[in-house]
């Protein structure tokens, strides 16, 4: 099964601009760029687990997610192809690109790109935060952060993440605006989300997530220098008790950065339905009205 998001693609014509947005404002670490020029940033000891590829258009390109050993990955493979999913294995030149052991990839059924795959590349001690930080980013066994799709019928794409690729339901918030569910594999209380837009697909946001609050409200503080507006204001979530904010990227996609989150026992676990999003906070400004949230595409 799979057991993190291990990392995730972005392509954009500012790719360059993530070359300071990724450190200066996130607090990520810069790595050496990928064989296209691709900006690429570890938050941890893993080498690299966020890159952006250089393109005409903002896309999302494919999320990772990482399973225990090769064991595990050809018997997830094989799983899926009897459920009926087309998976290829990738050449040796792109397990070199994203520096892991093996990988394979599917598409889901409005064709967002995910890749499987075993032995990510890591470097003990080598993480140095892009900025001032009085801690780091929560990983290691909750794997990158997490993130949130939109996809036209809920129903049908819980159908292919949860009953055929195995995201477990941690619970989902249902208001007069929108309809989300949210599954965990590990830890976290979700590594993926689902809100549903007819007609549409696409990436909404990426979530990482800080060890230390004063990492949050440094980010906070630093917005303004690094021309990055708000989408939504500080608050905490009802259901993954996170205090977090949204703001925006160069390249479209939104970014959450946060503090705090839950992390799920499946135990004990019960999923719950919520009619709120936040305690508190989690405003949406001007810029959020006004602009897409995510990179979302009509479907033809």
């Amino acid at each position: 099964m799979i057991q993190e998001l291990s990392y995730v693609g972005f392509a954009s014509p500012r790719f360059e601009e993530w070359r300071t947005y990724g450190p200066d404002l996130l607090g990520a670490m810069l790595k050496s760029d990928g064989p296209d020029g691709a900006i690429r940033l570890a938050v941890d000891d893993i080498n690299y687990r966020i890159a952006i590829h250089p393109a005409e258009e903002n896309e999302f390109r494919y999320a990772g997610w990482g399973l225990a050993n090769e064991t595990d990955l050809h018997a997830y493979v094989g799983q899926l192809s009897d459920r009926g999913v087309v998976v290829r294995w990738a050449e040796e030149e792109l397990c070199k690109e994203r520096e892991v052991a093996e990988l394979a990839w599917f598409q889901d059924p409005w064709g967002l790109r995910h890749e499987l795959s075993w032995g990510k590349t890591a470097t003990p001690n080598s993480f140095q935060p892009g900025r001032v930080m009085r801690g780091g980013f929560v990983t290691r066994d909750q794997g990158l952060g997490h993130v949130v799709f939109q996809v036209p019928s809920l129903m049908e794409a819980n159908r292919f993440y949860a009953d055929i690729l195995g995201f477990r339901l941690s619970d989902r918030i249902i208001t007069d605006y929108f309809n989300v569910r949210f599954y965990h594999i590990n830890g976290r209380h979700h590594s993926l989300a689902l809100s549903e837009l007819p007609g549409h697909v696409g990436f909404n946001h990426l979530m990482l997530e800080y060890e230390n609050m004063d990492d949050l409200g440094r980010a906070i503080d630093l917005l303004k220098r690094n021309d990055t507006e708000i989408m939504q204001t500080l608050g905490r979530h009802t259901n993954d008790l996170m205090t977090s904010i949204y703001i925006t990227s160069p390249s479209g996609l939104q970014v959450e950065l946060g503090h705090g989150g839950l992390v799920v026992d499946d135990l004990s676990w019960v999923a719950r339905t919520y009619n709120k999003a936040s305690y508190w906070g989690h405003r949406y400004s001007e810029t959020a009205q006004s602009r897409p949230a995510g990179i979302i595409n009509p479907i033809n």
